[in-house]
């Protein structure tokens, strides 16, 4: 897994967090080849900056992407997990079928 912070420092709790809801996604799906996460720092020209995280998911055959942006990384990330959650039931019970 790859974490990487884009205009800004992340602190060990971010990080720690990232790490233990990407440990769950392990549970989505048995064949996870690389996780990459990418916080970054938006509209930095402006006040108003948007925290982004982006998520991609390699697995056999396929890869998944999801991006998600609000005023905190937290909630961006767990945004983004939960939209990657859902992407991964679906590949897993389409390949039920």
């Amino acid at each position: 897994m790859q974490i990487q912070t884009v205009h800004f420092d992340a602190d060990s709790k971010l990080i720690d967090h990232v790490n233990a809801k990407v440990e769950k996604m392990r549970t989505f799906h048995d064949h996870i080849i690389g996780v990459e996460v990418y916080l970054k720092l938006d509209n930095l020209s402006q006040q108003i900056k948007d925290k982004v995280a982006e998520i991609k998911v390699y697995v056999p055959k396929h890869s998944y992407f999801v991006k998600h942006s609000s005023k905190t990384f937290e909630e961006s990330f767990d945004r983004a997990f939960d939209s990657m959650v859902n992407q991964l039931k679906r590949q897993k019970e389409k390949a039920m079928v």
